[in-house]
């Protein structure tokens, strides 16, 4: 609900550039008063149909109608307008007018030209993430019955419709918070038009090089060369208005000569020079751009100016963009044969799609894949980012045909959230595997709560992000391209239980020992199994596992026993590792595991390891078996693939539901305290935000002196716990602001001895909170952190007083599920004590999970929260109590809207 009650000045964070079904970018933004004049020439482009729609009358004062339209408060009146085109032309205009009771009527009218392409849930989206920020809710829409169109999206939208009728009309009333099936509804809408808007790019019909250069020796020559080398499907147009023949091709002085259509454009100029290209492209009607020149956001402010200035040249022509500062664009498909870059590498087609943030990375993983016979199905440098991120192509790659894993590098987020909605959705049919750099310390946050302390250090946050969506995530570059064969040509393992075959007992051992720190069984065979084995290899072989069949092995025992292995159901996967001895063949061992593998009747994941060079990977390439050079490698990209199909059999988890809860209450206990600029809630509000969300905390007296203590103490009839109350007192403990087990008759001394200590700190005390004592049970820590870029995150750890020397702590990104929340616990290196350590009583985990879901709830809902700790949370056989916590607050920093093209 609502964290904002009251009217607010213009809302720019509700601007947003968004794709639509086909394709198109339009800019969505609350209305001004300047958009009076061309809301009124909007009103009358209109149909007669669709002026009676919107109006329900065919002779509406117009001009009024654009009056009140811009009559707004940004608040209960509420106005947006759609913008489309290098004119800005606007075609849709929605609204929504709230009553006292806060119940708002909506309305929209979009021009008759642009109907019909994904714009009505687009405005419907964007008019309910205004509401429900205001408080507003629920909405009710009055339709015509021969509104057909307006009836079919609101009934499919997904959101849960009361619909009444009258005489003249049909009524829906419906709540601004968008449901699980809307959301459902609205993502796949999201990703129909981002697909749509990456299938110009990746396969156009035509492309322009402006700036092709008639020497290979320079970046433009060897963009133009590779387009015409890899036999791109369409026509390329070489601009250079120095030269009339490009490699000899006729050239073109500027774009706009060009006599057919341009698709794309590659812009491969200075950087001073490349705004005035990029508008002659838009001009000429290009429906995509790729900017490899360099010099903008990677340099300076100036650069930075002139990348904001080229990203509103393709928003305003409502087209897409990669880069500016990268490498290009590649697409394998025969159809298409695209290469608009400068890599010296064309890789051969394949099944995977590769995204690079770096340029020279990207040259490296091509030819690295090249070399090792990874296909690629499309492969695209970001660059700078300015616009195409990971999170469209991701969404392109989802229903592309041609792709079967997504591999990215990434070096930073631009929009995680959306980037978890995307990937845990995609995750479940295809793997995106993932090295994002930055593991050493991230920058140091401002915190001062435990939470901060223990994921200030590191990127726990980037890992927690790809641990819950399901993301592989390797540390080199070299794991990445270990992991990618096997997930591009092999079905995931079903189980975890590895076969290790070898004709040498060292390697087969390092194998094992890697498997076993990859979570990976190494399990004993059936004893069926084994007299198989018996039966073809020597007396001297060990049938154990690994199964060593000595240096004498023969390819054709290979393939045996591959075929034997593959047959039990109690092995999940096979590592077949070979060193060439004096006799055997390392070409006839290929030959004999690649035939094994096509012979396969139950398709179980093989990899090979050739421990002799690469002259006889191509057999195996062939056969859609994985090569590695060392056991090692083979057992980290196995693990990988492992746990990847563990996430993918878990349940996805529901986003929890809590009755009751009083989010307006306490998103007004919120807004009241960043009036009084106070950072830290006092002890009474954060019991009072704690109580909105039912969270479990200890019952407490706050009082303003010594005998106040000492007479709840004795209205409270049993030992106490004495903690003081000083602005900017945080961790008490270390401070000695605490006393423990306190009888009645001693709070008064104790009290007196704090605050005479306190002072010699030079700390007022303020006053005092007195607690019952909690039965001891399990100390654990329940902690938010609000991530500028990737909102709250939420930790799970170890509690208590040394919370920090432990460092037992998981950690998550809200909005949770329940299976994140159940995840999150058993990751604990501490969870044993939870189920009963050693006899021990165990604890409530259901409690614990609760507790971190409420907590997550009010953090997503109150973005005020900047940092939350409870410690301890005391875990009890029944039930968990929160004896301590900390609540700082700020302004909070705006949410973008939903589908915001924001990279």
């Amino acid at each position: 609900m609502a964290t904002v009650l009251e009217p607010r000045s213009y809302p720019s964070h509700r601007e947003a550039d968004v794709v639509l079904r086909d394709g198109a970018v339009v800019h969505i933004r609350p209305v001004r008063s300047e958009d009076e004049p061309a809301l009124v020439e909007f009103f009358r482009s209109l149909s007669a149909d669709s002026r009676l729609f919107r109006f329900f009358s065919g002779s509406t004062d117009l001009a009024g109608e654009a009056t009140r339209a811009i009559d707004v408060d940004h608040f209960a009146r509420f106005s947006l307008v759609v913008l489309a085109g290098v004119e800005r032309r606007l075609i849709a205009h929605a609204a929504y007018y709230a009553g006292p009771d806060r119940h708002a009527e909506i309305a929209w009218a979009i021009a008759d030209d642009w109907q019909r392409r994904g714009l009505g849930t687009l405005l419907l989206a964007h008019l309910a993430g205004a509401a429900e920020q205001n408080g507003i809710g629920p909405f009710v829409a009055y339709v015509l019955p021969e509104n057909r169109q307006m009836i079919e999206m609101l009934t499919e939208s997904g959101v849960p419709i009361r619909s009444s009728r009258t005489p003249d009309s049909l009524t829906f009333e419906f709540p601004t918070s968008l449901s699980a099936a809307a959301r459902e509804r609205f993502d796949l809408r999201e990703q129909i038009a981002a697909a749509a808007s990456i299938t110009a790019l990746l396969a156009p019909r035509s492309v322009a090089v402006v700036g092709a250069s008639r020497s290979r020796r320079t970046i433009g020559g060897e963009v133009f060369h590779n387009l015409l080398e890899t036999g791109f499907a369409g026509p390329v147009y070489p601009v250079n208005p120095a030269a009339t023949v490009v490699q000899s091709v006729p050239a073109y002085r500027s774009v706009a000569e060009i006599p057919g259509a341009v698709d794309l454009a590659v812009i491969v100029v200075p950087a001073g020079a490349v705004i005035a290209a990029a508008r002659e492209c838009v001009a000429k009607g290009v429906r995509s751009l790729v900017v490899i020149s360099a010099g903008f956001g990677e340099t300076d402010e100036a650069g930075m100016a002139r990348q904001r200035e080229l990203l509103a040249v393709s928003r305003e022509a409502g087209i897409r963009l990669v880069g500016p500062n990268c490498l290009g664009v590649m697409n394998t498909a025969p159809s298409v044969r695209l290469n608009a870059t400068f890599a010296p590498t064309f890789p051969p087609a394949g099944r995977v799609g590769l995204a690079s943030q770096s340029g020279a990375l990207g040259l490296a993983i091509i030819d690295e894949a090249a070399r090792r016979g990874i296909g690629l199905s499309t492969f695209v440098s970001v660059g700078n980012k300015a616009d195409v991120s990971a999170n469209d192509l991701l969404q392109y790659w989802e229903t592309d045909p041609a792709t079967d894993v997504a591999v990215l590098y990434l070096e930073s987020f631009g929009n995680p959230r959306k980037f978890a909605r995307i990937s845990r959705r995609i995750g479940r049919t295809k793997p995106i595997l993932a090295v994002k750099s930055g593991r050493s310390v991230a920058g140091v946050r401002a915190t001062s709560s435990h939470t901060g302390a223990l994921i200030a250090a590191s990127d726990v946050t980037v890992d927690a992000l790809f641990r819950q969506t399901g993301v592989i995530r390797t540390d080199t570059l070299a794991e990445l391209l270990d992991a990618v064969p096997l997930f591009a040509s092999q079905r995931v393992p079903t189980g975890d239980r590895v076969a290790i075959l070898t004709n040498a007992g060292g390697p087969g051992i390092l194998c094992a020992d890697a498997c076993e720190a990859r979570a990976l069984r190494v399990t004993a065979l059936p004893e069926s199994v084994r007299e198989e084995l018996r039966a073809f290899l020597p007396a001297e072989a060990s049938v154990a596992n690994p199964i060593d069949m000595i240096a004498s092995a023969t390819s054709e025992q290979y393939a045996s026993a591959i075929r034997i292995l593959a047959a039990c159901p109690e092995i999940d996967a096979i590592v077949a590792v070979f060193i060439p001895p004096l006799v055997t063949k390392l070409e006839d061992v290929a030959n004999a595991i690649a035939g094994a593998a096509r012979a396969l009747t139950r398709p179980i994941p093989l990899l090979a390891v050739l421990m002799a060079g690469e002259r006889a990977w191509s057999a195996l390439a062939e056969a859609r078996v994985p090569v590695y050079a060392y056991p090692e490698d083979a057992a980290r990209a196995l693990g990988h693939a492992v746990a990847y199909s563990t996430w993918r059999r878990k349940p996805l988890g529901a986003a929890p539901t809590f009755a009751g809860l009083r989010t307006d209450e306490a998103a007004g206990i919120l807004a009241a305290a960043l009036r009084t600029g106070d950072t830290w809630l006092a002890p009474t509000e954060v019991a009072k935000l704690f109580s909105c969300y039912e969270l479990p905390l200890a019952p407490q007296r706050i009082v303003s002196s010594p005998v106040g203590a000492a007479a709840a103490a004795g209205d409270l009839g049993a030992k106490v716990a004495l903690k003081a109350i000083a602005p900017g007192l945080v961790h008490k403990t270390e401070a000695k602001a605490v006393r423990l087990g306190l009888a009645p008759d001693e709070v008064v001394a104790a009290a007196e001895e704090m605050s005479a200590e306190l002072a010699r700190a030079n700390i007022t005390v303020a006053g005092f909170l007195v607690q019952p004592m909690v039965t001891p049970g399990i100390e654990m820590l329940i902690g938010v952190v609000n991530d500028p870029l990737f909102g709250p995150v939420v930790a799970c750890g170890a509690g208590g007083t040394i919370v920090e020397l432990m460092k037992d702590v998981s950690v998550g990104v809200t909005p949770l599920t329940t299976a994140d929340a159940h995840d999150m616990v058993r990751a604990l290196k501490t969870y044993p004590l939870l189920e009963g350590y050693r006899g021990r009583p165990g604890g409530d985990t259901a409690a614990l999970e609760d507790a971190v879901l409420r907590v997550a709830a009010m953090v997503e809902a109150h973005p005020e929260i900047a940092e939350l700790d409870c410690n301890p949370v005391v875990v009890h056989e029944s039930g968990a109590v929160i004896v301590d916590a900390r609540v700082r607050i700020e302004a909070p920093a705006a949410r973008q809207p939903l589908a915001a093209l924001r990279t």
